[in-house]
């Protein structure tokens, strides 16, 4: 039987990595139909967020455009 050399205080600890376990997991059980679509809804909402953001977004980060009136106030305009 293989050893290590270095020094282990309990021997399973060092045996630990050749370990296999002859039991299998169960099986995942598969997602139901409202999971399915509320995962979906999910996901959707998520992306029109995004794309509803880069829409209202980008316009206000346009530092090219030029206002075409001049914004004043009304009480400079009363003089």
């Amino acid at each position: 039987m293989f050893r290590r050399r270095e020094s282990v205080p309990f021997s399973f600890v060092a045996e630990a990595d050749r370990f296999r376990s002859n039991v299998t997991p169960p099986p995942r059980r598969r997602a139901s139909r409202s999971q399915l679509a509320a995962r979906s809804l999910v996901g959707l909402t998520m992306v029109a967020g995004f794309a509803g953001s880069l829409l209202f977004g980008l316009p206000a980060l346009d530092t090219e455009r030029t206002p075409s009136h001049s914004q004043t106030s009304e009480a400079s305009q009363h003089r």
